[in-house]
């Protein structure tokens, strides 16, 4: 359905996994820009997945499977995958899992993958760490599965909650601009009674019509291309946890549910292409950053306000509209 209907069953209690968005089609201008960052960031996120890769191998051993959080932590595994190939010559089993926040992980999927490895092995992957929603998910859900750890692997963590990362600096990755055209036609995962059975995996709906805009193969190539043996490894710190952010935002902005605040730039882009957006804020000091050309060029198209603002933790954060107020 489309955006606006989907955000109004979603504000009045209908769980978003009960429903799909409309594919947004990007105009050519929107492609353009992603074709710029794509070419202008993919060292600096191939660099992150380095030290993100040798990081894994220094605190998990190598032997690991890998769990992508689908559809976000999909081509970041794959990315994770060949590097642990290109640098170790190691052939990393890898899965992608559905996580829905309020239902927690995919309970089949789980057991499906205890029958076939060792429950230390598990490591779970996402894109970026925005405020931290899916990790709290994430610690509730393997508390039912014994051994598993809730230790999740990201390529960036602007809100300071892992050490498994590849940064702290809340990175442009090129893959979190656009949807199912970078995550294999795949859409986000669903759960709804009438269609997924006691039995079955969690769902997910392939976007066969958007095959000649498929860009998945060509985002993994790109960062690929970058994979260097020895990466720069990134001493940035922050202070305090980005939730702490968020939580002054909706205090300041009169926000009384901070799930209608997403910050980061991969939430902010997912806020523009998937919610209906109210505001977006901009840290001061990136106000005229290519790394946001996408976010800008995404506000005017849909003529939401952007609102020059200092922020720590985060780039830019984008504010779901409350429909209520409407």
């Amino acid at each position: 359905m489309s955006t606006q209907e989907r955000e109004k069953l979603i504000q009045i209690g209908r769980h978003y996994s009960e429903m799909l968005p409309i594919e947004y089609t990007p105009s050519s201008q929107y492609m353009t820009v992603y074709n710029q960052v794509l070419e202008l960031y993919s060292d600096e996120v191939a660099n992150a997945i380095g030290n993100l890769s040798d990081e894994i191998i220094t605190q998990k051993g190598k032997n690991i499977v890998l769990v992508s959080l689908a559809r976000a932590g999909t081509p970041i595994g794959i990315l994770i995958k060949r590097y642990i190939k290109f640098k170790y010559n190691i052939d990393t089993p890898h899965f992608s899992i559905s996580i829905i926040r309020g239902k927690g992980i995919d309970d089949n999927a789980m057991k499906y993958l205890l029958s076939k490895y060792s429950a230390e092995k598990l490591l779970f992957v996402d894109g970026w760490i925005g405020k931290g929603a899916i990790l709290n998910e994430l610690k509730k859900a393997v508390s039912l599965y014994k051994n598993v750890s809730s230790d999740i692997a990201v390529v960036a963590d602007p809100a300071n909650v892992t050490n498994l990362c590849g940064t702290h600096q809340d990175i442009l990755i090129p893959s979190s601009c656009l949807n199912s055209t970078v995550s294999g036609l795949i859409s986000r995962t669903f759960l709804r009674e009438d269609i997924i059975g006691k039995n079955d995996f969690h769902g997910a709906l392939y976007y066969e019509e958007l095959k000649p805009y498929d860009l998945s193969y060509e985002f993994i190539s790109e960062v690929e291309r970058h994979f260097k043996i020895n990466n720069i490894k990134d001493t940035t710190t922050i202070d305090g946890y980005g939730i702490d952010e968020v939580k002054k935002i909706a205090e300041e902005f009169d926000i009384k549910d901070i799930n209608f605040i997403k910050p980061g730039i991969g939430e902010t882009t997912r806020v523009l292409l998937r919610r209906v957006p109210h505001m977006i804020l901009i840290d001061e000091k990136y106000k005229n950053s290519v790394q946001l050309q996408h976010i800008v060029k995404l506000s005017e198209e849909k003529n939401v306000p952007i609102q020059y603002y200092n922020l720590n933790h985060y780039k830019c954060c984008g504010i779901i509209k409350n429909l209520s107020d409407i």
